[in-house]
């Protein structure tokens, strides 16, 4: 990736993919389990597919990480989960305004798309800061 076009294409389509992630997973889950709390187990079930999926492609092909020992790796996923906190706030508070206001399952997941692409732009920002600080984007 040289330009930083070619960035912006490359992060939003992984953006896109992992958004694609989250929804199928949350809606696995809610195949599987229908019941008291599904919603509350549906939501954490389609962000933890979502979060590796994203931050494998990000680490690889958006902020070009070197292969590093497992420790260091650990520490850097922890790290990039933390700045996924404040997005995580964004997306899941989205959802459940959706939820809450509509109360239908695709009114639910459009709330999620929202969340996410908001979530994804600010996310992006603080990786690039905090998270993979000795890489920069091609």
């Amino acid at each position: 990736m040289n330009t930083g076009m070619s960035v912006v294409i490359a992060y939003s389509l992984f953006a896109l993919l992992a958004i694609a992630a989250n929804v199928l997973s949350q809606e696995a889950s809610l195949l599987l389990y229908r019941g008291p709390g599904e919603l509350w187990l549906s939501i954490p079930t389609g962000t933890a597919v979502g979060l590796v999926v994203k931050y494998v492609l990000d680490r690889k092909y958006i902020f070009r990480a070197n292969t590093v020992p497992l420790a260091q790796d650990g520490r850097q996923f922890m790290a990039y989960t933390a700045t996924g906190v404040i997005t995580t706030c964004l997306f899941w508070g989205s959802e459940i305004l959706f939820d809450q206001l509509f109360a239908t399952r695709e009114a639910r997941y459009v709330g999620a798309v929202l969340g996410l692409s908001a979530g994804y732009l600010l996310k992006y920002r603080l990786d690039k800061r905090f998270v993979f600080t000795r890489v920069r984007p091609s």
